[in-house]
């Protein structure tokens, strides 16, 4: 018995190579485009990196890292007392941000899931994320300063921790999803509570994870500038009235010396301060990459 198979459709060469041609050429302007684009943004960092490089290593010494800020016209300007500040306001708000996102990321991961108040989190974390700055600033001003009735450090380390909350707390969030559930199970299976599973198991084995998480928060705010304009402000003295007083920090005098003065002496001071910041949140930011690799393996 004869098996009659149909026929294949006929089609020309012309209508076979068409499409294929234009597939072709989409992809190599995609392509193209994707190249230009990446140029265009290596580019501009790396002249933005050479330029901070150029005149910032004009001025950068060890006198320059170890003298107070000083007016125009006395001798031996320096940045000592605002890195000082901007240590010990990034370093508290580090000790407020921290516990606070780390509970919220481990509530999210391990408790409410797909809740709708979990949802309902998300939500405000990620909005939280793409609020500029500057209103953070204003609300800390509103919530802390005026009442005080004087700038502090204290208000700017408030405002850099509103900041780093929701970074970390969404880092912490998918860093503990990355865990196997079956860790999980074992953990629950050899006895353990489940609190003592979340922090002898989970935690320990997404530890790089949320360090890098915390590194990035703090890469992020370690050189805002608008919050803490309208909260540590800036003081030419060394940061002994943190709690009550302005105090000295990193971007706000990159701002004065840069914008508010019109004396080259002073702007070369801004461009080492700017050297100095960048080099800090470069080393922060390799440190936490390779973190996060260490954990993705």
């Amino acid at each position: 018995m004869a098996l009659h198979l149909p026929s294949p459709r006929n089609t020309s060469p012309s209508m076979t190579l068409r499409p294929f041609f234009w597939r072709k050429l989409q992809n190599g302007l995609v392509q193209t485009f994707s190249i230009i684009a990446l140029a265009l943004a290596i580019g501009a960092m790396l002249w933005i990196l050479g330029t901070i490089f150029s005149r910032g290593g004009e001025v950068l010494s060890w006198d320059f890292l170890t003298n107070s800020s000083k007016p125009y016209g006395v001798p031996g300007n320096g940045i000592a007392n605002a890195l000082l500040g901007t240590l010990m306001i990034t370093v508290t708000a580090a000790v407020i941000a921290i516990p606070i996102a780390l509970a919220a990321g481990i509530g999210l991961s391990e408790f409410a899931k797909q809740s709708r108040f979990a949802n309902l989190m998300r939500f405000c974390i990620n909005v939280m994320m793409g609020i500029p700055s500057i209103l953070i600033g204003l609300f800390v001003y509103m919530l802390w300063v005026v009442p005080q009735k004087s700038f502090s450090g204290f208000a700017g380390a408030l405002a850099l921790a509103i900041l780093m909350i929701p970074v970390i707390t969404r880092t912490t969030e998918d860093m503990l999803r990355m865990v196997s559930d079956h860790l999980r199970e074992a953990a629950l299976a050899l006895g353990c509570s489940r609190w003592e599973m979340i922090v002898q198991v989970v935690c320990k084995s997404a530890r790089n994870g949320l360090v890098s998480g915390i590194l990035l928060a703090v890469a992020r705010v370690a050189g805002e500038t608008a919050p803490l304009l309208f909260t540590a402000l800036f003081a030419d003295t060394w940061p002994r009235d943190f709690f009550t007083h302005p105090t000295a920090n990193i971007p706000v005098l990159i701002t004065e010396t840069t914008t508010n003065s019109p004396f080259e002496a002073m702007h070369q001071v801004g461009w080492g301060a700017a050297l100095v910041i960048t080099l800090i949140v470069l080393i922060i930011n390799i440190v936490a990459k390779t973190c996060f690799r260490e954990q993705k393996r």
